[in-house]
């Protein structure tokens, strides 16, 4: 394998994990709630001027970026993975939505501890990906288009004006719905927990996911575009790309200054207490996505930029070997933080202040980090993506290095 190839797959996987590094600052700040808060329930998260500050930094430059990220580097593994087995395995789109129905029993399990779990939406939506395989990247891109500017939205509001699809009422802090789920991740044993999210979790999710939200059409728009991406073999050239690179980057800057003022007048002409059962309202979600959007083409960008340093490549290579056991660390992270939070752990649920949220998620990352460094000098996949493989071909590879 060349060198080029080897420092392909190197950025690649250091990508992956310094998304799964601003996920995880998400969801420690926000506590693993995976739905919205009832009033007067998380006062103990913000006691300082330096706890506001994290919350607005967390909302301008991580929450619903990393998402995406994420999203994206799932869309080009896509790729990568039919591209490369077409050849080999006539049963390549067979065996790829098998791989992506285990994908959803692993998010399954995933989903009883945390309610936001991604991997069974992602296994969901990757098999809409099989369709787009062989279409062109104009039409790709055009669709993708549509999708981040909100055509899903606008379906879905003209259908159900504003209403769920999947849970009756509103995502209110007060709904029901939203009340019970709150007591039982703060109160409840572990098995009330699972009782909660085995179904009404998936439910809520997927009108968070399809719904006026919209978060779904978002994630496989960047699934799209990974794609196309990967088509194009932009890791594989990425000092010839250095101009594209660099417009893009600049574009990007400015379209999320853009978005940032049309978001700040549209939400300011709602009122304090946004309703989202109007035209204006809808347009504001789409404007926040677009901002999201712009801002995680500078992340890749920026990415890219610092790994081509020698410099950055040394401080970003950390990140190789936690995004390539992301499967693994993704699960275990959320077992970590549902258990320092929720009431069948440590219950320090809307207790901790975002500072020391932030810090204590950095330490975990770093802890991650350390371990998945240790492991694959060991082993060759991280257990998940072990069991993962094994499972999608019918038979054990052989995990231990030989080195080892």
């Amino acid at each position: 394998m060349s060198t080029l190839v080897n420092q392909r797959i190197a950025i690649v996987d250091a990508l992956r994990g310094f998304a799964l590094a601003g996920i995880v600052i998400v969801h420690i700040v926000e506590n693993y709630v995976g739905a919205p808060t009832p009033e007067n329930t998380m006062q103990g998260t913000h006691v300082g001027v330096f706890d506001n500050i994290v919350d607005g930094f967390i909302f301008l430059f991580f929450r619903g970026k990393f998402f995406a990220l994420f999203s994206f580097l799932f869309g080009l593994s896509f790729y990568l993975q039919l591209n490369r087995k077409k050849d080999k395995d006539k049963h390549f789109v067979g065996r790829f939505i098998w791989r992506l129905a285990l994908l959803f029993l692993i998010g399954y399990a995933h989903s009883l501890f945390y309610r936001g779990d991604i991997l069974t939406v992602y296994a969901l939506l990757g098999v809409f990906l099989v369709l787009f395989y062989q279409v062109s990247n104009k039409w790709v891109l055009i669709f993708t288009g549509l999708l981040f500017l909100g055509l899903g939205r606008y379906l879905v509001f003209l259908i159900t004006n504003g209403g769920n699809i999947f849970i009756p009422g509103e995502f209110s802090p007060n709904s029901p719905e939203v009340l019970t789920y709150f007591d039982a991740i703060k109160n409840g044993s572990l098995w009330d927990v699972f009782r909660s999210n085995a179904v009404e979790g998936h439910l809520m999710k997927m009108d968070f996911q399809l719904g006026i939200f919209s978060r779904g059409y978002i994630t496989f728009g960047f699934f799209l575009l990974g794609m196309v991406v990967g088509r194009l073999k932009f890791f594989e050239n990425l000092k010839q790309l250095k101009k594209e690179t660099m417009k893009a980057l600049i574009y990007s800057i400015v379209g999320f200054f853009v978005s940032l003022g049309l978001v700040i007048l549209v939400f300011s002409q709602l009122g304090p207490i946004v309703q989202f059962d109007n035209w204006l309202s809808m347009l504001g979600l789409t404007l926040a996505d677009l901002n999201n959007i712009f801002m995680t083409f500078i992340l890749i960008c920026a990415f890219v930029f610092a790994y081509r340093k020698n410099w950055g490549e040394r401080v970003l290579t950390v990140f190789v070997s936690y995004g390539k056991m992301a499967l693994t660390n993704y699960f275990v992270q959320s077992i970590i933080g549902t258990f320092i939070f929720f009431g069948w752990g440590l219950g320090h649920l809307g207790t901790i202040p975002n500072s020391y949220a932030f810090l204590l998620s950095l330490f975990i990352i770093a802890l991650q980090v350390v371990f998945s460094k240790l492991w694959l000098s060991y082993f060759a996949y991280g257990p998940l993506e072990w069991l993962w493989r094994s499972a999608t071909y019918f038979r054990w590879f052989p995990i231990r290095k030989k080195s080892a």
